[in-house]
């Protein structure tokens, strides 16, 4: 019985597993990348109403995360088990709200409240997709080579996802000219407001229908590959109640839990260094686009510049996954999250050139790839130690993701709303050709400043971070014969049972 507990998933399995987790980073990524200057340029939302809508959506996100948590705490199992129901039924309405996300209402009011809605709408639904999913690294095998196998092909396919958003999303819009108001004049007039004002009003508003156009069809497009990659996952990997539980435990409630978890040295120790690396990221992710059309101009280039990004992270987690199994994963963090640094500060010293620019993207696409794997590869380890400190507790895997998810959503609302509005304060101009200098220099720490400063805050954290390979090595042992004595003593007890019968 041990020896089947023990079966080797297989690379189909595993490759149907690692499709599950495309469409969150799909759809991550089309909105991370470009719903900021979607809001500001093609739905021409004010900017401090679009920092609103921003912040509110990825607070909210954050805080859906736990609540999903708690209520997949209480599902009971079914036959598809007690998390795909979970993903089977959010994914239509996710599906239609994304899509809405990207139509710009022929309405005169109530826009800003269009946008907040059905982002929001669709931060909740992606959750309930999500979390669950993450939370199924711990339900299909009970090996942890087998999780740590499994979480490669995952984050190999994640970034591939993130090619895919924003080559869908960059190459349909990008094929499109987005007229924008030559006005530099206008920034050196106190009254530049009401001057932008009469020149948009002049010009004709059906300009921008093409690139509405072109925003809804990669919406669709994308849509399409949500519906695909959540049949892939259902039908091509099979949830296993016995992977995470041993058959001794009793269950907690979920608030027993969430304290428990909570007070795990370890967990916290975890997220709080990969809060400020996701931080750092997420501000040049949401400012990079704005970033390389205006401070360096590359209006026409900037789609193939982030895809370069994304290519760059894509062929490079099989790289990272080969390092830490090789050097360890604390290793594996300091060397993969610092090698950016150089090249952020490079990309805003040296004169605008897109030979750089693009020797930049290719280095930042390597450190992201080092971001994207570790987290979901050092999880399981934290939950590993907190098994063997709490052996009678089991069931808090969707506690432990979704509170990571929700600390790194949360801050980076919050990150995000401010940056937005503070692009606000500096006077930046809707639509316009070229920004102020002030413009130029706020998107100038927002994606290099800011990040390295975060950047070095969480190497610190990584310091306190107790589990390296020798304590993970002895946790891996110490669980394996803890399991082995539940299942024997399980077995003395069925054999005492057939005895007496």
């Amino acid at each position: 019985r041990w020896q089947e507990s023990r079966e080797r998933l297989s690379v189909c399995s595993k490759l149907c597993y690692a499709v599950g987790g495309a469409p969150y980073q799909i759809t991550g990524c089309a909105l991370g990348f470009f719903l900021q200057i979607y809001l500001l340029d093609v739905a021409q939302v004010d900017a401090f109403y679009a920092s609103i809508i921003l912040f509110a959506g990825r607070v909210w996100d954050a805080i859906t995360d736990p609540m999903v948590g708690f209520f997949i705490s209480k599902t009971s199992w079914t036959r598809f088990g007690r998390l795909m129901p979970w993903i089977i039924c959010s994914t239509p309405f996710a599906i239609i709200s994304y899509f809405l996300i990207w139509f710009v209402p022929d309405i005169s009011t109530g826009q800003v409240m269009w946008y907040l809605v059905f982002y929001c709408a669709f931060q909740t639904l992606v959750t309930c997709f999500h979390v669950p999913y993450s939370a199924l690294t711990m339900f299909i095998s009970r090996e942890q080579s087998e999780r740590d196998s499994a979480t490669a092909y995952r984050m190999t396919v994640e970034v591939l996802g993130t090619v895919l958003g924003t080559a869908i999303q960059g190459q349909i819009v990008g094929k499109v000219d987005t007229p924008c108001i030559g006005s530099p004049f206008f920034f050196g007039l106190s009254n530049s407001s009401v001057a932008m004002e009469e020149l948009n009003m002049t010009h004709d508003t059906e300009s921008l229908t093409d690139t509405r156009n072109a925003y809804m069809i990669a919406a669709g497009v994308i849509g399409g590959l949500y519906i695909l990659c959540a049949l892939i996952l259902l039908l091509g990997v099979k949830e296993r109640r016995e992977s995470s539980e041993l058959q001794s435990d009793e269950p907690v409630s979920f608030f027993q839990g969430l304290k428990l978890v909570m007070n795990h040295g370890p967990y916290i120790k975890l997220i709080a260094g990969f809060l400020f690396t996701s931080l750092a990221f997420m501000l040049l992710e949401g400012n990079f686009a704005l970033f390389c059309t205006y401070t360096l101009g590359f209006r026409n280039e900037f789609q193939n510049i982030l895809l370069a990004i994304m290519l760059s992270a894509t062929l490079t987690i099989p790289f990272w996954q080969w390092f830490l199994t090789r050097f360890g994963k604390k290793t594996a963090v300091y060397v993969g999250i610092s090698s950016a640094i150089p090249f952020l500060i490079a990309v805003v010293v040296v004169d605008s050139n897109l030979f750089v620019t693009y020797v930049v993207a290719v280095a930042a696409g390597i450190s992201v790839a080092a971001a994207f794997l570790l987290p979901w590869s050092m999880l399981p380890d934290v939950i590993d130690d907190f098994k063997l400190q709490h052996p009678s507790s089991h069931g808090h895997e969707a506690i432990f993701f979704s509170f990571y998810v929700f600390f790194t959503k949360f801050t980076a609302g919050v990150s995000l709303g401010i940056s937005t509005l503070s692009l606000d304060f500096a006077g930046y101009q809707t639509r316009g050709c070229s920004q102020p200098g002030q413009v130029n220099f706020t998107l100038k720490m927002l994606v290099s400043a800011v990040p390295v400063g975060l950047i070095l805050l969480s190497l610190l954290l990584f310091k306190l971070y107790p589990i390296d390979e020798e304590k993970r090595r002895k946790n891996k042992k110490a669980l394996q014969d803890l399991r082995e004595e539940s299942n024997s003593s399980s077995e003395s007890d069925n054999t005492e049972l057939a005895s007496i019968v």
